[in-house]
């Protein structure tokens, strides 16, 4: 206040005094209610985190990197340790302090930068640790000088070597405005983030945080939980639960208090594949061990980092995250993205800016591999699902769908095993999972069937059967109680598993399963559907190895007979049913037509095409068997090389033609040369379909008649 004039009274107040003035006399009466000053955090000489690990599991070359840094003498050093909310970095700040404090004799100071006003309070605390005076604080806190400023200075002038843990520091925005991120001779500074872009953090070395590998995983849960199974149980569970320190801890709690009942890992198991409770509900159960603050739930900790994407100008994070949780955990090709179209939650123009954002703040991660992919945690996946409202699943459920379509080849080719497909196929079937838990509208869900469709399709021709039959099993399980038996797409599935089970040699199995698919086909198609007529011809092949070849060679004359009226004599799939009957029959007339189907498929598909090539060998393969070696010698060696000029010499069809070559090259007395193929072609078939497989057999038995037949034991 300033002095009063009129009056002759001088007067000026101080701190929280106040100066009355008046005419006449006056009674004042006043009464000075004090708040406590203090606001800050009660201490900074010990770590503010809720339950520390047992013991440390893996996280020993960073161990041995942090204790280095905090022996005597160091100093002027920032280590940023960043990774995807729950994956441990705070319980390593924590071992690193208490390292510090009781080996290196460093003192060590905690605190929390979650949000501005829990930094601005604990950094305060820190420097009346290091001997900041009252006023000079008071000041501080008011304004009055930079707060900053005054925290470094002490740090600075600290009598003794100290470690500061800067703590959930997610929004690096914060630290940046007054510059509360310094360096200092007399001390070493760790901050622990999601974010991870290196631009927040110039100068400092950044250390990246994961997922445990699976032994030391499996140690987390026994740690917690010793008694509830055993080791492999516990690796088991932590597969589960994505070896994601978070994950395991609420788990390993979970199984530690239970009294009434308590389960066993295997229990646990049980329930997290979906025999219970929601898996993300299930994890969620251990908060009540650890803590129950927002950080500590699965279901919360990645919406503190949308929050934060938010308040940056980037809400389309989340639009991109609830589309990733379509899909799964593996790595997706980054391709995929490029089409995305949410309307305004996610257009085209801001999916790059939202993918950056969730990388910055980790998110998701960028892998390299041949192809460039992304890849998010499936945990963190499940739990961003469970949470999209269900008026918005169809819509990010359809995109998913049409995203995955598009990058699938509507008809594959022979070839080798692609990686692209391979890299979609944990994404086909984690949408085909939602979508049976979100029963959206049929057409998604027919989209979402043409997509494993194709897939399968990809993978069988590639030559991996076994995926191919696993991929066609789960697809036909999750996709017929929506669109039933009879739908065509289910039906196609199905035939794809009848392929692949002939291709594995489990001749049987496949014949059973065709003839229930012919059955159908007849049933709801006709006779003369395309689809019945395909399930004719691949039908006869399992009948033909089980010796049942006059009914093989029926069902393949009229698979050959109806395309012929339904598509013409030249139409590719006319010229494939062809193509079988010229290998399987042993009319000579059908034999005869070996020519003329090599000429039409020449012209219609050109000389280098994989139906061609298969006509060429299977006319090969039907000249050996009328005893015409010299003839068969040509086809076969043609065949043979563009097979493995195309395809590589261990995939099936170049097998099948070094088999016939082989025979060929035996029938006409060239041994050394057919006993070379011979062995090449066990070998081949041994690596692809195990030493037991009754065509690896075959192959073994045509090898001891060549040694034979050349005079060689």
């Amino acid at each position: 206040m300033d002095p009063q004039t009129s009056g002759g009274n001088d007067a000026r107040a101080d701190g929280q005094g106040r100066v009355y003035q008046a005419s006449g006399d006056q009674h004042i009466t006043e009464h000075h209610h004090h708040a406590p000053d203090w606001a800050g955090p009660d201490s900074v000489r010990l770590p503010a985190v809720g339950r520390v690990p047992v013991v440390l599991r893996d996280r020993a070359a960073e161990m041995d990197r942090l204790r280095a840094a905090v022996e005597p003498g160091g100093g002027n050093r920032v280590y940023v340790l960043h990774g995807l909310g729950g994956c441990g970095k705070t319980a390593v700040a924590h071992a690193l302090f208490q390292h510090a404090t009781n080996h290196a004799g460093r003192i060590g100071l905690w605190v929390n930068a979650s949000d501005p006003a829990s930094l601005r309070a604990g950094m305060l605390a820190v420097a009346a640790d290091r001997g900041a005076a009252d006023g000079e604080l008071m000041g501080a806190r008011s304004g009055l000088r930079p707060a900053a400023d005054l925290v470094w200075h002490y740090l600075d002038h600290s009598d003794r070597p100290w470690l500061l843990i800067i703590d959930n520091a997610d929004a690096p925005a914060i630290l940046r405005d007054g510059g509360w991120l310094r360096t200092s001779p007399a001390g070493i500074v760790v901050v622990t983030t999601r974010q991870a872009a290196a631009h927040w953090w110039p100068g400092a070395e950044l250390l990246q945080f994961g997922v445990l590998p699976r032994e030391e995983a499996a140690l987390v849960l026994r740690d917690l939980a010793p008694h509830a199974g055993t080791v492999e149980e516990a690796a088991e569970v932590a597969d589960r639960l994505g070896r994601l320190p978070l994950a395991l801890t609420l788990a390993g709690g979970f199984l530690a208090h239970q009294v009434i009942s308590p389960w066993t890992l295997a229990d646990y198991g049980r329930r997290l594949g979906g025999a219970g409770l929601d898996p993300v509900e299930l994890i969620d159960q251990g908060a009540a061990a650890v803590g129950d603050e927002d950080r500590q739930l699965i279901s919360r900790t990645w919406q503190l980092s949308l929050d934060a994407l938010g308040t940056q100008g980037i809400p389309e994070a989340g639009g991109l995250l609830r589309l990733l949780a379509c899909w799964a955990g593996d790595p997706l090709p980054l391709s995929i993205l490029f089409g995305v179209d949410l309307g305004p939650e996610l257009p085209p123009s801001r999916v790059e800016s939202a993918l950056r954002g969730l990388v910055d703040h980790s998110l998701t991660e960028i892998v390299s591999q041949t192809i460039r992919c992304l890849r998010t945690h499936g945990v963190l996946l499940d739990s961003v699902a469970r949470t999209i409202p269900a008026e918005q699943r169809e819509r990010f459920a359809a995109e998913a769908a049409r995203l995955l379509l598009a990058a699938l080849p509507e008809v594959p080719d022979r070839r080798a095993q692609e990686l692209g497909a391979k890299l979609l196929a944990p994404h086909v079937i984690a949408l085909l999972r939602r979508l049976e838990k979100w029963a959206p509208d049929q057409s998604i869900v027919e989209t979402a069937a043409e997509c494993a469709l194709r897939l399968v399709t990809a993978i069988h021709r590639a030559g991996d059967y076994t995926s191919a039959l696993s991929l066609a099993t789960e697809a036909v399980e999750k996709l017929t109680p929506r669109l039933g038996e009879q739908h065509c797409l289910i039906i196609r599935l199905r035939q794809r598993m009848g392929r692949a089970l002939f291709r594995l040699g489990r001749f049987e199995e496949s014949k059973v399963l065709y003839q229930q698919v012919l059955d159908v086909c007849e049933e709801v198609l006709g006779p003369e559907a395309p689809d019945t007529l395909g399930t004719c011809l691949k039908l006869a092949s399992p009948l033909i190895n089980l010796d049942r070849r006059q009914d093989g060679v029926s069902l393949i004359r009229r698979s050959v007979e109806g395309r012929t009226r339904v598509f013409g004599p030249t139409h590719p799939l006319t010229l494939l049913a062809r193509s079988s009957l010229l290998e399987m029959s042993t009319r000579q007339d059908d034999i005869a037509a070996g020519p003329a189907l090599l000429m039409d498929c020449r012209r219609e598909m050109g000389e280098a095409h994989t139906i061609t090539l298969q006509a060429e060998l299977n006319y090969a393969f039907a000249l050996q068997n009328m005893g015409r070696s010299t003839d068969a010698l040509h086809h076969a060696r043609t065949a043979f090389t563009e097979y493995v000029r195309r395809f590589g010499p261990d995939y099936p069809i170049a097998l099948n033609a070094r088999h016939t070559l082989s025979a060929v090259l035996a029938a006409l007395g060239h041994y050394a040369e057919a006993v070379e193929h011979a062995e090449a072609l066990v070998a081949g078939r041994t690596k692809v379909l195990g030493p037991a497989h009754p065509w690896t057999c075959d192959a073994k038995e045509l090898l001891d008649r060549c040694q034979r037949a050349g005079g060689r034991p």
